[in-house]
């Protein structure tokens, strides 16, 4: 993909152990590859104190990325393209994304998140834990925003390795916490492609 310029990305994620973290900071590599201004931003966290330090991994990563912003407002405006990542719950997004989400309408009433380029990756434990349907929930609330929605579809042979998920990267975790599909380049490919696709609303805009 050609190189893109002035293309603002927000990488918006929530992880509890790690794995978005990471899906995260593949899709940061790929867009400044192809050129975008880039911040990955992290949800607030939720859970109670006692609930996180009753899980070691779950503790130890938050105190990893305790130096990661957290995400405001502002930074929806600020961005030409957003990509979300997040874990799947129960098929559906988790609290923590939800919860931002559900701050977003006063942007919204104010017509400051059409036109924007989203797309969304994800995890679970297992390849039919509800990958699809997060981030389609994800997509629900974009299509109330006016956002325009940069799926991957199979626009690269690297999202076959992946799992082949159209709509979104996705991967699998085990009980150790490893990453099951090769997923790097995928992810890179999704964030370069929503960028590109980002530089061509702004170019539709300007024009």
């Amino acid at each position: 993909m050609e190189q893109v310029e002035n293309v603002k990305l927000a990488i918006i994620y929530y992880s509890s152990t790690g794995t978005n973290y990471q899906m995260a900071k593949w899709a940061e590599a790929g867009a400044k590859e192809a050129g975008a201004e880039v911040k990955i931003l992290k949800v607030p966290e939720l859970a109670p104190e006692a609930v996180v330090a009753s899980n070691p991994a779950w503790k130890a990563h938050l105190d990893e990325t305790k130096d990661v912003p957290e995400v405001q407002l502002s930074d929806l405006e600020w961005a030409d393209a957003i990509i979300f990542s997040m874990p799947t719950r129960f098929g559906n997004l988790p609290a923590q994304m939800k919860q931002f989400l559900d701050t977003t309408g006063g942007l919204w009433f104010q017509g400051k998140l059409a036109n924007k380029a989203v797309s969304a990756m994800t995890s679970a434990q297992n390849p039919n834990g509800g990958q699809e349907q997060t981030v389609l929930s994800l997509y629900t609330t974009m299509f109330h925003w006016g956002a325009i929605i940069a799926a991957p579809g199979y626009t690269d042979d690297s999202l076959y390795g992946a799992g082949g998920n159209p709509y979104g990267v996705s991967v699998t975790v085990d009980q150790n916490g490893k990453i099951q599909e090769d997923a790097e380049a995928a992810a890179k490919h999704q964030a370069k492609r929503t960028v590109n696709v980002a530089e061509w609303i702004k170019k539709g805009q300007n024009a």
